[in-house]
C-alpha cells in the first residue's frame, strides 16, 4: 500500500479576516475534493488570517499514478488563482504489507 502526502503552504493577499480566508480553503478544499478524490485538512495557521496550510492525502498501490495524481493537484491549485503557493512538498510512503495483520 502506497501513501501519497502533500503539504501545500499559501499567503492569502487578500484576506482580511478568518472569515475570508475560511472562505478561501473551503473553496480549494472542495474542489480538490471533488476532482481528484482525496482528503483534504487544514493542517496549521488556522488562527493567522493571511497564512494557510492544507495537507492532502490519496491512498492507492501504484507510485507512479500517485505521484502523478499529487502534481497534478498542486498544478490545479495554481490554476485557481486564489491563493499564492508559497511551498509544496509531496511525498510516497509505502507501507508494510504485513502491517495490518498484527
Amino acid at each position: 500500500m502506497r501513501v501519497a502526502c502533500c503539504s501545500i503552504k499559501f499567503h492569502l493577499h487578500g484576506a482580511h479576516s478568518l472569515k475570508e480566508k475560511r472562505r478561501v480553503a473551503k473553496s480549494i478544499k472542495d474542489r480538490l475534493k471533488n476532482k481528484f478524490n482525496v482528503s483534504v485538512s487544514e493542517i496549521g495557521n488556522q488562527d493567522i488570517w493571511q497564512s494557510l496550510h492544507l495537507g492532502i492525502v490519496a491512498v492507492g498501490t501504484d507510485t507512479q499514478y500517485l505521484d502523478g495524481l499529487m502534481n497534478k493537484l498542486v498544478t490545479a491549485v495554481e490554476q485557481m488563482h486564489l491563493a499564492e503557493i508559497t511551498d509544496s512538498q509531496i511525498q510516497i510512503l509505502t507501507m508494510d504489507p504485513e502491517w495490518g495483520s498484527r
